[in-house]
């Protein structure tokens, strides 16, 4: 049968099958004793061609998940007022929806993913963002309209909640 097993073999020992190895990532250097051991491979770390701009705060660590909710609504609030382009990822759809909740409670209102016209208020022209609070959510509950919603995701002042796991394979318009 086509599915019969006639032999197995080990990623690291099909490897070794071959002459010369070599690759790239952004994580082989914590393995790096790893690629010793098994390939006998040395990993080399290649410096960035600019230093990294970004900035790392210390995590924040909250007593409560009302805390928690509390603190993210107002770095929402935030961003919008700066008309930065917001992604907030959750790790499950009650999440998401919660979360939209309390959005709505700060006088957000949620768009109707299913209107054409939902992201309108964003395209405001040459004035870069809208005061207007609207939000879209995007979880497995609107996965027919997931494209529409994270093409949008990038505009000005758009505030997107989603699943970790939604938008896969969607590009964002900046």
């Amino acid at each position: 049968p086509e599915n019969q097993t006639l032999a197995s073999i080990t990623f690291q020992n099909y490897f070794r099958m071959y002459d010369k190895l070599a690759g790239m990532t952004g994580t082989a250097i914590t393995e790096a004793d790893e690629f010793a051991d098994i390939y006998s491979l040395e990993v080399v770390e290649i410096p960035t061609n600019v230093a990294v701009a970004r900035k790392d705060d210390d995590d924040e660590v909250y007593r409560t998940a009302e805390e928690k909710y509390d603190a993210i609504v107002k770095l929402i609030d935030d961003c919008k007022e700066r008309g930065q382009p917001l992604l907030v990822g959750t790790t499950s759809i009650e999440k998401s929806e919660y979360l939209a909740d309390k959005l709505k409670k700060h006088g957000y209102k949620q768009i109707d993913v299913t209107d054409p016209e939902a992201f309108a208020p964003l395209y405001d022209g040459d004035s870069g963002t809208t005061k207007e609070k609207i939000f879209a959510v995007l979880n497995a509950r609107f996965h027919e309209q997931e494209a529409f919603i994270i093409a949008q995701a990038g505009l000005p002042g758009a505030v997107t909640i989603a699943t970790n796991m939604a938008g896969r394979g969607t590009d964002i318009q900046l």
